[in-house]
């Protein structure tokens, strides 16, 4: 039995022409779209969990629901923690959208127990110069690493990250924006003294501004940020 083919048919019958619309305009230049909802792929990924996984993860995807699967099932395989970290740096060169890697990231609830090991496996895509590479370990360290023996690190970290890319810009101001829910004293110290770059700093203050967990009385602080910021653009 090929599962890959067999997973390949369901997922083709599982197509929403609707839904694929949807999904094309939130990832412009991702190719071979389906239309398939995340609750769907997430019961079909613990299903091919616990059968032939190897098979399935060692086929060539072409559809993007496909590489989607493939790092669900990742997630959701129960092997030794090295050797899911082997699976991990295999996967991670092949993602090719913001869906894919918050997805992936989403799934590796093995991290949260794992968290020096993790911590060590994920620093050297801070540096890769690759944007998605980048944005994985963002994502990894704003789901996983804003407890408080993180928070200096991740905060430094973040600073330090130079590429130009969106989707690294987003991921950097999307987990800031997090860590300031989630530890408000030092992060609202580090936003005194923050060195980000301009647009990286805008989109972290835009973030900060949409969240329902930062109170009114930063987001004030924070409009008088961005009015100073939009001044000096002039």
């Amino acid at each position: 039995m090929d599962i890959f083919l067999d997973v390949r048919q369901e997922l083709e019958k599982l197509a929403e022409q609707d839904y694929k619309q949807f999904s094309a305009g939130l990832l412009p230049g991702v190719e071979h779209i389906l239309g398939i909802r995340l609750p769907m792929l997430r019961k079909m990924a613990a299903r091919i969990a616990a059968d032939d996984w190897q098979q399935y993860l060692t086929a060539e995807p072409y559809y993007f629901e496909e590489i989607m699967l493939q790092g669900m099932v990742i997630g959701a395989i129960k092997v030794p923690v090295e050797e899911r970290l082997t699976y991990i740096a295999a996967f991670v060169p092949a993602i090719n959208s913001w869906s894919v890697c918050d997805s992936f990231c989403s799934g590796l609830k093995f991290a949260a127990k794992n968290q020096e090991l993790v911590w060590q496996f994920i620093q050297p895509y801070l540096h890769s110069g690759q944007e998605y590479q980048i944005r994985f370990a963002v994502i990894m360290m704003m789901n996983y690493f804003l407890a408080a023996e993180y928070i200096d690190a991740v905060l430094s970290l973040l600073e330090q990250i130079e590429h130009d890319g969106y989707y690294v810009k987003m991921a950097v101001a999307w987990t800031l924006a997090t860590a300031l829910a989630k530890q408000p004293e030092p992060v609202w110290a580090y936003f005194q003294r923050q060195q980000l770059d301009s647009d990286t700093w805008k989109k972290t203050i835009q973030k900060c501004l949409e969240s329902r967990r930062i109170p009114e009385a930063q987001k004030i602080v924070l409009r008088e940020m961005r009015q100073q910021l939009r001044a000096a653009d002039k």
